[in-house]
């Protein structure tokens, strides 16, 4: 894992858009090994087009992007999932006709790259997700969203990412599911050194996860809350309740 004392990945000046609109402006954050950072604000603020950025999906038009101090502006999304970034995306993409454990295992399929550590990690997910072990062998399409949910973020652990990427991930998902992700998320941090950066509106996940919290406004990073004044729901809805409706 990486020191601790070093940011892990780092935001510099990004500006990124579609055609001729440039939706974030100027961006700047970094983030450590072992640290979660919640991203909130209100709809069509911008905040999945900067976790597309840092994905590679869309091309930074100015600033850099570095992780563990390599430079990866340039880099395309293999390219930055090889080097440690798992990403769980809006929507989850979900395969509906493969199987669960399939779906899992696809981006090892996809880098032809099945090792046994892999498969340790396989059984290390499922001591996590014991519904996923317990629905191996079903489709993707039999599952409820909470669990779709947790299937997207075991896919994105296949690899052992240092650093993972959710956009949205209690969308449309029943409260207890919700925690239970919270305290996943929370685990991976403390006993992996994963860090984690959440895209989400949920004040209560937002406070369960006693993190700092970015609020992105028109595209630019316009407050940084620290986790000490966001780790009640009540704080949280005060400070938080202005930006995200």
């Amino acid at each position: 894992m990486g020191d601790g004392n070093k940011n892990l990945l780092e935001l510099k000046n990004i500006s990124s858009g579609y055609g001729s609109t440039t939706i974030i402006n100027n961006f700047s954050f970094s983030i450590k090994s072992g640290e979660i950072l919640c991203i909130t604000g209100s709809n069509g603020m911008g905040k999945t087009t900067l976790m597309k950025t840092i994905m590679g999906l869309l091309e930074a038009r100015t600033g850099t992007i570095s992780l563990k101090g390599k430079d990866i502006t340039g880099a395309n999304p293999s390219v930055r999932s090889t080097l440690g970034i798992g990403y769980v995306p809006q929507g989850r993409d979900i395969f509906n006709s493969l199987t669960v454990e399939q779906n899992i295992m696809l981006p090892l399929y996809a880098r032809k790259k099945i090792i046994q550590s892999s498969k340790d990690n396989l059984e290390n997910i499922y001591k996590v997700f014991s519904i996923l072990k317990e629905k191996r062998n079903e489709n993707g399409a039999s599952l409820s969203g909470g669990q779709q949910q947790q299937l997207a973020i075991a896919r994105a652990l296949v690899f052992n990412p240092e650093i993972i990427i959710l956009d949205e991930p209690s969308e449309g998902i029943q409260p207890s599911i919700v925690s239970f992700i919270g305290n996943v998320l929370k685990d991976l941090s403390k006993k992996f050194s994963t860090a984690i950066i959440v895209v989400e509106q949920n004040i209560s996940l937002i406070s369960q996860l006693h993190s700092n919290c970015i609020v992105v406004d028109k595209g630019n990073n316009s407050k940084k809350l620290e986790a000490s004044q966001i780790d009640t729901l009540e704080k949280a809805r005060n400070l938080l309740s202005l930006h995200t409706h």
